[in-house]
Parts: C-alpha cells; sequence; structure tokens
C-alpha cells in the first residue's frame, strides 16, 4: 500500500478554506466492495468527505451571492468543491446525489465507525447528529489509512429517547421514517416550528446539542427537504 499520510495532508489542506474535513476512509474489500469502474478507472480506496456543525455556512453563502439562481445550490457548491479537490491530488470525486446511487451510508459507517440513532440518522459520540457528508474522494490504489475501530454508540446511555417522542406528527414510529407524513405536516400551516426552526425531533437529541445547525442552515435544510 502507498502511505496515505501525505495524501491525507494534501486533502485536508484543501478542504479547510471551505469549512469541510476529512471524515474518515478506506480501501475496499469483500466486505466492502468498490463500486463500478467509473469513466473506466476501478476504485481501491475512498475518503469520505464532510463537515461538522455550521462550519461550511459561512463558506458555502457566501459563493451563494454570486450563485443566486442555482437550483440545488448545496449539491453544486459542493460538486465545484471537492471536483477541484479531486483533480488536484489524482482523485475522482463521487457524491451522494449521483445516480446510480452509491452507499454513502455504509461506507460512513465503515470509514468513522458510527451507528444509525433510532431516527436512522448517523450519529456522531461528540457532535450528535450535527454533521454531514458532502462527498467522497475514489482513488485508484490502495492507500494505508489509520485503524478506525466502532466508536461509543451514545443512544445505549439515553433512556428516554426523546427523539422518538418530539415529533408532532409521530413520523418515526415502528422502526421507520414516514416521509410522506412528515412533508404534509410542514405543509400543512402548522409545521413552522420545524420548518423555521428545524426538525423538532432532530433538535430533541442531547449529544452535541452545542453543535447544532445555526437558523439559517436550519431553515434552509427543512425549507430545501419540504420542497421536495
Amino acid at each position: 500500500m502507498i502511505n496515505a499520510v501525505s495524501t491525507l495532508d494534501q486533502i485536508a489542506a484543501a478542504l479547510e478554506p471551505y469549512g469541510l474535513v476529512l471524515r474518515g476512509g478506506f480501501v475496499f474489500d469483500e466486505a466492502n466492495s468498490a463500486p463500478p469502474p467509473i469513466e473506466g478507472v476501478r476504485a481501491k480506496s475512498v475518503v469520505l468527505v464532510g463537515h461538522y456543525g455550521s462550519s461550511i455556512w459561512p463558506h458555502f453563502i457566501e459563493w451563494r451571492r454570486y450563485r443566486p439562481d442555482e437550483p440545488d445550490p448545496l449539491d453544486a457548491w459542493s460538486k465545484e468543491v471537492l471536483t477541484g479537490v479531486a483533480g488536484k491530488i489524482g482523485a475522482k470525486a463521487v457524491f451522494p446525489s449521483d445516480t446510480p446511487y452509491l452507499p454513502f451510508q455504509q461506507w460512513a459507517k465503515r470509514a468513522e465507525g458510527l451507528l444509525a440513532s433510532p431516527l436512522g440518522l448517523l450519529i456522531h459520540p461528540e457532535y450528535g447528529l450535527w454533521h454531514a457528508y458532502r462527498g467522497a474522494l475514489l482513488f485508484d490504489r490502495a492507500l494505508d489509512f489509520p485503524g478506525c475501530g466502532p466508536q461509543r454508540y451514545p443512544c445505549d446511555d439515553c433512556q428516554d429517547k426523546p427523539c422518538l417522542s418530539a415529533c408532532p406528527v409521530n413520523a418515526f414510529s415502528d422502526g421507520r421514517y414516514d416521509v410522506v407524513r412528515c412533508r404534509a405536516h410542514l405543509a400543512s400551516g402548522e409545521g413552522g416550528a420545524c420548518l423555521n426552526g428545524g426538525c423538532l425531533a432532530r433538535r430533541a437529541c442531547p449529544v452535541g446539542r452545542e453543535h447544532a445547525y445555526n437558523a439559517p442552515q436550519m431553515r434552509f435544510h427543512m425549507n430545501a427537504f419540504a420542497q421536495g
């Protein structure tokens, strides 16, 4: 394997001006098979890229000043930034919105050792539900990553599970998320608390509350979701 340290340092330095961070990575194997060849290149390693809290928000907002009519602005910003980084380091950038869809959640679990919360979102022991993955970088060579074992699962210590009782329309029940019911609530005129302040179920989680998205970012994500 090729030592990944210098490559990872390069990526981290290139991402920092945008509030983005490395979210771990791994070499594909039988348990986590590589995606089909992309543009004729078969990936051997993947590096996940994302953010914690609102670190990306000021950088995204500054970019959006010059692209006010972009229909999917956060995806467009992510693609512009990560495609540029990928070109500098000899990687291929891929994104959760790309089709055919790639198993980003499974990659994230392997890369950082995270597990899903009762809401279905991956929960981080420090940042709670206030983090996201914006894309990934695929390499045609095997990188030697630092080891990453399972992280502490904070939901094991949470007896009351307030996230499951905070939703005003009980969209999280029977182990599944009722997207239709959630969107209908937001469109009904009675979902203002969620639409303007962020999902009440997500906000009820006590883990990492100090890293919660700022108010404009909350509204941006909720309005984008409500509009489908």
